[in-house]
């Protein structure tokens, strides 16, 4: 960590000056390589997903949050934890953190060898905690890992510590409502809404747990869903392409069927109009 030493001179009624020296930290240059990690990790595990979808797959991966603690949270916790101005850069685990959002509680277990795969690239874990088979007396589940990761940057290569919680949909909703009463009521939260808390908790994690019983539907669903935007996307291009060179009295009977078999929601019929599209727009190129 890079400090300031800024000398603070303290009158007295004696006659004489003391001297104390008062590490200051300049807090936006400390920060900045925390940033970049956020940034590069969260990028990376993106196109991951890009590649997931591209094969058609399900992707274990839903949603990807990225943050920086503020310079009053990291306070805080060093202080709650009594750590050294010198030590919040080692010991203050959580300053970079990302939250990997899943869709099912079996994806959890995915995206967390997803990260271990990754030792030999550009991150290695340190720490693993497991708060679904060990849920917190709270009622709180989530896996959380903390990482190790090299960010490089002007004054070279840096390692930082960043943690990355992964958890399922119902398990962050439960997890920001409780984060937020723990912030109105000081962390203090009273007996009866605590109770509340944990009933809720478990009700979340049964709903996971009727999401994993129906898991093949839903990830059905989805594929079709996919499959069905990426043909649209890909028919409409080609309608605009053909716009430019074709008759317009024939690109506008095929714009016509489009919509009708769009309409009828056959998905089979929609992938076979696709294809003759794509053959048309193909013999146009030879053409011109």
């Amino acid at each position: 960590m890079k400090f300031y030493i800024k000398n603070v001179i303290l009158k007295t009624t004696l006659p004489r000056i003391e001297m104390i020296f008062v590490l200051i930290i300049n807090w936006n240059d400390f920060l900045l390589p925390y940033e970049q990690a956020v940034a590069e990790i969260k990028l990376k595990l993106e196109n991951v997903t890009k590649q997931y979808e591209a094969t058609y797959k399900h992707c274990p991966v839903e949603v990807i949050e990225g943050r920086v603690k503020s310079v009053g949270s990291i306070l805080q916790k060093a202080e709650k934890k009594g750590i050294s101005l010198e030590d919040i850069g080692e010991k203050v685990e959580d300053i970079a953190g990302l939250r990997i959002i899943c869709r099912f509680v079996e994806d959890i277990e995915k995206v967390v060898q997803m990260i271990y795969d990754r030792k030999d690239f550009d991150m290695t874990v340190l720490v693993e905690r497991d708060y679904i088979n060990n849920t917190k007396s709270s009622g709180y589940r989530s896996y959380h890992l903390i990482v190790e990761y090299p960010v490089v940057a002007l004054g070279g290569r840096k390692n930082l510590k960043v943690e990355i919680q992964i958890r399922t949909m119902s398990m962050n909703f439960w997890a920001t409502i409780e984060h937020s009463l723990r912030y109105k009521y000081n962390g203090n939260i009273p007996d009866y809404v605590q109770e509340r808390l944990k009933s809720s908790a478990e009700a979340a994690f049964q709903l996971d747990r009727e999401m994993s019983n129906i898991r093949d539907e839903i990830t059905e669903a989805q594929r079709i869903s996919l499959t069905l935007q990426n043909a649209v996307n890909e028919i409409l291009n080609n309608l605009q392409r053909l716009y430019e060179v074709a008759e317009m009295d024939k690109v506008n009977k095929m714009n016509r069927e489009f919509i009708e078999i769009y309409q009828s929601n056959n998905i089979d019929k929609l992938l076979g109009f696709k294809e003759r599209i794509k053959v048309l727009v193909d013999v146009y190129k030879v053409r011109y």
